[in-house]
């Protein structure tokens, strides 16, 4: 009887060792491996209940990882002015940083990614590895969407310019990326974020915010030709525009061949990454598995 006993105490044991193993191996690998802290910021109208799908691609796939997605601007507070959005950003953002010796990868949507990139530039001690930039406006925004329908009912886009481009329309986050090819002039004079960041005006800070920028260690660009929201879709990967609505790629981009605030310096520097994946519409690409595994996976170790 004591024989039996104790064999059915040593299954259970082994039972539970089986069960534990997968565990912990997890959790050594993770310390052993050294994920870096993950940081989500989201864009126009979403919240941080949006990104549960892209959350648990990468704990699936990085087991331990610490992942944080900012819960600030949500929803219509995603309107406020972009320095704002910045300075709320960076201040919730920052701490996270400074309690990650080995750096951080941000995942930045939509015009959330816009949010990144001025965080980036203006924070000059930021530890961020991979800057992910997933379907953002990066280039600017100019189009007849849903969005542009709901918000300013009474406009289309070849109009908008005569409210964004004025004090009243630079307080709507929109307005302050709204780039309009055939009033380049008012959108480079009025604009107080995009045409600030891009340098496509002088800015004293420029030269910083350069330095600042090219701290990222890689800058993964992403988007497809059917996003539908972003437009042209090739402006989150710096293609936009000219006056005659002919789409400039990057690389022939004059901010690109300036390099106003360090694009061409990240392709030198073999740090510059493009990933298109087709049939995606704008509200899918935190939610999809394939553009996670296609685009996003690989750059957060």
């Amino acid at each position: 009887m004591a024989g039996s006993s104790f064999a059915r105490t040593r299954r259970r044991v082994s039972g539970v060792a089986g069960l534990m193993w997968p565990l912990l191996g997890a959790c050594l690998w993770a310390a052993v491996v050294g994920y870096k802290p993950v940081i989500i910021v989201h864009g126009l109208f979403d919240s941080s209940d949006d990104f549960k799908n892209l959350q648990g691609f990468i704990n699936e796939s990085h087991p331990g990882t610490n992942v944080t997605v900012i819960d600030l601007f949500d929803r219509g507070a995603s309107l406020e002015p972009m320095w704002k959005q910045v300075e709320g950003f960076k201040a919730a953002i920052y701490p996270i940083m400074q309690n990650a010796a080995d750096g951080v990868h941000f995942i930045c949507y939509s015009q959330g990614g816009l949010v990144c990139r001025g965080i980036l530039s203006i924070l000059p001690d930021h530890n961020v590895h991979s800057f992910i930039s997933l379907s953002a406006p990066q280039a600017g925004q100019y189009g007849d969407t849903d969005y542009l329908k709901y918000l300013f009912p009474q406009f289309v886009k070849s109009n908008l310019y005569h409210l964004c481009y004025t004090a009243i329309g630079q307080r709507v986050s929109i307005c302050n990326y709204w780039n309009d090819p055939h009033h380049r002039d008012l959108y480079v004079n009025t604009s107080d974020y995009l045409a600030l960041i891009n340098s496509e005006r002088p800015n004293p800070n420029s030269t910083e915010w350069k330095e600042n920028f090219l701290k990222i260690r890689k800058l993964v660009l992403i988007g497809g030709p059917d996003d539908g929201v972003i437009t042209p879709w090739q402006s989150s990967q710096f293609g936009f525009y000219d006056d005659n609505e002919t789409v400039i790629e990057i690389q022939h981009q004059d901010l690109y061949l300036r390099d106003v605030f360090g694009l061409k310096t990240l392709a030198a520097r073999g740090d510059l990454f493009f990933c298109t994946v087709p049939g995606i519409e704008h509200v899918w690409w935190h939610s999809n598995e394939t553009v996670f595994q296609t685009c996003i996976e690989k750059w957060l170790v």
